[in-house]
This record gives C-alpha cells, sequence and structure tokens, in this order.
C-alpha cells in the first residue's frame, strides 16, 4: 500500500482507503484512532445480515452499508435488488447520523425503492420482514428530520 500523492493505492495501482475512519465512515487523520475496518469480501447471506444488525446495532450503518455491498457485489443477479436495497438504508443512516437530511431522504427512498420491487419477486427472504425494515429505515430518517438529532458533520 503506497501513500503517496492525492490518494492512497493499492499494489495493482487501484484507490484503496488507508486512512482510520470514525463510526459514520468519515476518513480521520492518518495516525488517529478509528473503528475496526470490516472485511471486504462477501460473507453467507445469514452471516451478512446478522453482521450489519450489529453493526447498525453499535452505531455504525456506514460499516454495516459496506458489509451489505459486499454481499450485493458478489450475489446471484435475482437478488441484487435485495443487497443494494439494504445497503442503501444505511447510506440514508449514515448521512441522516451525519446531519443530512436530504441525502438520507434521498438514499432511503432510493433503497425503499429496490426493496419494494424485490418484495414483488420470488427471491429469498433471509427471515426479513422487508415492509418493517423499510418503515424501520423511514421512520428514523423522518424522526432525525423533526426532532434536530444531527452528529456533527
Amino acid at each position: 500500500m503506497t501513500t503517496d500523492g492525492p490518494r492512497d493505492r493499492n499494489d495493482d495501482g487501484r484507490a484503496q482507503q488507508a486512512r482510520p475512519r470514525d463510526e459514520l465512515g468519515r476518513p480521520l487523520p492518518y495516525g488517529s484512532t478509528g473503528v475496526e475496518p470490516v472485511p471486504d469480501v462477501a460473507l453467507p447471506p445469514m452471516e451478512t445480515l446478522q453482521f450489519a444488525e450489529d453493526l447498525i446495532r453499535a452505531g455504525r450503518p456506514f460499516a454495516a452499508h459496506e458489509v451489505l455491498e459486499a454481499r450485493w457485489k458478489a450475489c446471484p443477479q435475482e437478488e441484487r435488488e435485495l443487497w443494494q436495497g439494504l445497503a442503501q438504508l444505511c447510506v440514508g443512516l449514515t448521512h441522516a447520523a451525519r446531519g443530512n437530511e436530504v441525502g438520507a431522504a434521498r438514499l432511503v427512498e432510493r433503497g425503499t425503492d429496490r426493496l419494494v420491487r424485490y418484495d414483488s419477486t420470488a427471491g429469498p427472504r433471509y427471515g426479513l420482514d422487508i415492509r418493517t425494515i423499510v418503515n424501520c429505515a423511514q421512520n428514523a430518517v423522518s424522526s432525525t428530520e423533526t426532532d434536530g438529532r444531527h452528529s456533527t458533520r
């Protein structure tokens, strides 16, 4: 890993962020102590869901997004709407926690649209109640908008 120039690069020259990050995925200065990064490999579906849920409960929706994104990139084509929709909800929650109400609403809307489409298919649910998840994310974002809770940007 090289840190020359404006972006970190791996040995193949591809961008790879080596800076530590805070719990909401914001980069910290080099040498700072950040949160533990999550693996960037796709986990099996149930393990992905459990890990993402644990991260959300720990106040790390950005990390949950990364776990879901890895699954989305590796999943069968017919499951893409599910995993991408879940990842987008987590990005929406991240934006809400960072105080970005517009970004939060947009990402939750995009994730909701994908999940509603997926819910009309015969694809596997992995024990998820999609409508409840959508309602929970929408409520979390709307409560941030109405009660003024914001994290420092």
